[in-house]
């Protein structure tokens, strides 16, 4: 990339606590980039999306897209990666050389190299809780490793998602993998965590958490407490995130 201004950010809704800015901010400075920014844009609705970001178009390098926009952003963008495609979410989009958006999903790269630091690969069976953008990046992780998954809502209209009440001793024995995509225990919400029947869990569970503000949300602490494996989303992000930086730059 020249030496010209660059402006990459963040698309998401109420993000202020978001990891990214300051990552790429750190980024930025240890590859003394130094006329490189990183912003968050953070709009009350996806109607929004274009307007936004259109008077940095001339500069803009990338965006980053996280909850609640990564399905509903699609239909705003020109093209599309075929794997994100197949997926149904963008995380990532570059900007082509005429102006146009591309998007991709690095959700996937990030949660495998991420899950597979903790994974002892006998789990066969895993509860995806949530059905938003970030869910379908695990769900596709989980179909690739071969791990049979349903998902957990509040509500259910399919025959692969039940919903929290319906959740009892048997399918949490038989679901050693519990797999946190919903927003619940998010910073400054801590003691949120999602409505599960905890005292089922063993220490033959792995719960993993895609949210890593606070480090150790109310949902792990209740895996810690069963002696189950427990683990972030700061390594997922951290991952995501650099592959978004080659997108952006090849």
């Amino acid at each position: 990339m020249s030496e010209t201004d660059k402006i990459f950010g963040l698309l998401g809704k109420d993000i202020a606590y978001s990891f990214s800015k300051k990552y790429f901010a750190d980024k930025f400075e240890s590859l003394k980039l130094s006329h490189y920014t990183y912003r968050n844009y953070d709009i009350a609705k996806i109607d929004l999306f274009k307007e936004t970001f259109m008077q940095d178009i001339d500069m803009l390098g990338g965006l980053n897209v996280t909850i609640p926009y990564k399905e509903s952003v699609i239909p705003y963008l020109d093209e599309i990666d075929e794997q994100a495609s197949r997926i149904g979410a963008v995380n990532t989009i570059k900007i082509l050389n005429n102006k146009k958006l591309k998007g991709f999903n690095t959700d996937v790269f990030g949660f495998e190299k991420s899950l597979k630091s903790c994974w002892r690969g006998d789990e066969k069976k895993a509860l995806i809780l949530g059905t938003g953008g970030a869910s379908k990046a695990v769900a596709f992780v989980l179909g690739e490793l071969g791990v049979d998954y349903l998902f957990v809502s509040r509500s259910s209209g399919r025959p692969n998602v039940l919903t929290y009440t319906s959740l009892n001793k048997q399918i949490i024995q038989e679901h050693e993998m519990i797999i946190n995509c919903s927003p619940l225990g998010t910073s400054p919400d801590i003691d949120a965590k999602p409505d599960l029947p905890y005292e089922f869990l063993s220490d033959q569970h792995l719960l993993y958490d895609l949210i890593y503000n606070p480090v150790k949300t109310a949902f792990l602490q209740m895996g810690e407490k069963a002696g189950a494996t427990i683990m972030n989303g700061r390594s997922m992000l951290e991952f995501q995130a650099e592959k978004s930086w080659e997108i952006w730059n090849s």
